[in-house]
């Protein structure tokens, strides 16, 4: 699979012309070097899972760092977070600090966070990258998610899927946190795709497994770290109804998602009961996807209240504006599957609202319309467009 432009390119070449360090985090071989490379083709390249590489850090990260000619890309530096603060040393040396020189990234976003907030805080820009949308590849798809490298081979896609989480499970699960039983937490994997799109419920996730809430707090935490799982949390107005707290679970790609719930074919995945919920997560990746691209934090979420009424996503796309999304893997939409909406945007009268229902094609967005006046039925690239062109302005 040749090069694909990738949308976050403009923030990187914007951040790198404002700022002398540019951090990229997200998810093991969701892109992040590739693109790197691709904007910086002179910038020197050293990779920092290489046990020589990393003894010569740790041994005498000043003489190494003496060793590097800028402009430098530094790949996984979460392995060296030492690392920091001499850069950050070097970045002041100067009274007029060059700007992009030091292009770092990472896959252990929290852990960096922190690095970089005592750090490099006001000399580097901070941008996440996520596996591939629908909007920048034609590939993407529900069962083979964005990987890249799925993607170029997607004949492959089940031995990729599984060297993928056993290299996931000895390299980011142990650095970030120490699991002896790698067989239980394989099992907490294949249970967590299961419960996509339900209310997060630690102790319903415990049981099963035989462990301790707390432990299953701690994997959720390493998986969030790491970049695999979405968390949507409960919209935070409750328009004089008691909400329910919890947020909502999703896999970041949901080619993953299928490998572990053992769905290997379209005709599996249209068979399959988990088809809705996995389309649901679905929407929802590509939506944070759009606004990591466009260099912004995540912000979507849930709304359900203790009386039942619930939609799966709620976006604020300007003050006082609501989106209001339903997501039917249903090529047919009927009224009912609006009507969460529509009793919402009633309650929501503070709030200028749009209702979409999206679905996965060939539904009658006019039929839907004339039944239900304000709301829309559209495809998942039409919602795309849509909330791309109502998206808050970005902040400087």
């Amino acid at each position: 699979m040749r090069f694909v432009p990738r949308h976050l390119a403009d923030e990187l070449l914007r951040a790198s012309r404002q700022f002398s360090a540019v951090l990229m985090t997200g998810p093991r071989r969701s892109g992040k070097t590739t693109l790197l490379r691709k904007l910086f083709p002179r910038a020197d390249y050293y990779l920092l899972e290489d046990p020589d590489v990393v003894a010569r850090v740790r041994t005498d990260p000043r003489s190494f760092l003496d060793g590097v000619r800028l402009p430098v890309i530094m790949d996984e530096i979460q392995n060296t977070p030492e690392l920091f603060n001499y850069i950050r040393t070097r970045i002041d040396r100067g009274p007029r600090p060059a700007r992009g020189q030091w292009l770092l990234t990472g896959s252990q976003e929290a852990s960096l966070m922190e690095n970089v907030t005592e750090s490099m805080a006001g000399r580097a820009a901070v941008l996440h990258m996520l596996p591939l949308s629908t909007r920048e590849s034609g590939r993407v798809s529900l069962r083979l998610g964005g990987f890249p490298e799925v993607l170029a081979r997607p004949q492959g896609a089940e031995r990729w899927f599984r060297s993928y989480v056993q290299t996931y499970l000895e390299r980011d699960v142990r650095a970030v946190t120490a699991i002896r039983d790698l067989a239980t937490f394989r099992r907490f994997l294949a249970l967590l795709a299961s419960r996509c799109g339900q209310m997060l419920n630690r102790a319903a996730l415990a049981a099963p497994l035989g462990v301790s809430v707390p432990t299953i707090s701690q994997w959720l935490s390493v998986l969030e770290i790491t970049g695999q799982i979405l968390l949507v949390p409960p919209f935070f107005e409750n328009f004089g109804k008691r909400l329910v707290k919890s947020p909502k679970l999703y896999f970041i790609d949901s080619g993953l998602a299928c490998h572990l719930l053992g769905i290997d074919s379209q005709t599996a995945l249209d068979r399959s009961p988990f088809l809705g919920p996995l389309f649901e997560g679905f929407v929802a990746s590509e939506i944070v996807k759009q606004q990591a691209n466009s260099g912004r934090r995540s912000e979507i979420y849930c709304f359900r209240d203790e009386r039942g009424l619930e939609v799966d996503f709620v976006l604020v796309p300007r003050a006082r504006e609501l989106t209001l999304i339903e997501a039917k893997a249903s090529r047919t939409v009927t009224p009912a599957m609006a009507l969460p909406l529509t009793r919402l945007a009633e309650s929501s009268k503070s709030y200028k609202t749009s209702c979409l229902v999206v679905h996965r094609g060939g539904a009658d967005s006019q039929a839907l319309t004339a039944l239900l006046p304000g709301v829309a039925a559209v495809t998942l690239a039409q919602a795309l467009e849509r909330v791309s062109k109502t998206r808050r302005p970005r902040r400087r």
